[in-house]
């Protein structure tokens, strides 16, 4: 392949429509405007979800619901297997000290260790766990507070 053999694909350059020239353009005379109203002047832009006039769809239906996403804070989900990979033997495990190993940011406080994987690591956890990997932390001699 070269310079003098590259070509675009097939409908990169399309022509522009060029409207109100000549009726034998099949765009001439009103310009695919249709006749008269507010769409044919110049200038016109219609808002979104305009009626005419008409109370749009939007406002005429009733305002419903409750949507809780902005409360509904879901906890940062560390495994015990991620544990044993970042931190070292007789490590404090705080929301700073995930933090830092990488996990969150200090911007969501809600962490919640979860007894998926191995642990053999003594580790103090200063964080919630589930009930399963709190047996299991302090199975390998390890502390939840």
């Amino acid at each position: 392949m070269d310079l003098s053999n590259l070509q675009n694909t097939p409908g990169a350059r399309e022509r522009r429509k060029r409207v109100g020239r000549g009726c034998g353009s099949g765009m001439g005379k009103t310009s695919t405007r249709g006749h008269k109203g507010q769409a044919a002047r110049k200038g016109h832009k219609q808002k979104l979800g305009f009626e005419g006039g008409q109370m749009p769809l939007v406002r005429r239906l009733p305002k419903r619901g409750f949507n809780n996403a902005a409360f509904n804070a879901k906890a940062l989900a560390v495994n015990l297997s991620d544990l044993e990979r970042k931190f070292e033997s007789g490590a404090e495990v705080t929301v700073e000290t995930l933090a830092k190993a990488g996990f969150e940011s200090n911007k969501k406080p809600l962490v919640k260790i979860l007894a998926k994987g191995e642990l053999t690591k003594k580790l103090t956890v200063k964080v919630p766990c589930s009930a399963a990997a709190k047996a299991k932390i302090e199975q390998v001699g390890g502390t939840v507070a």
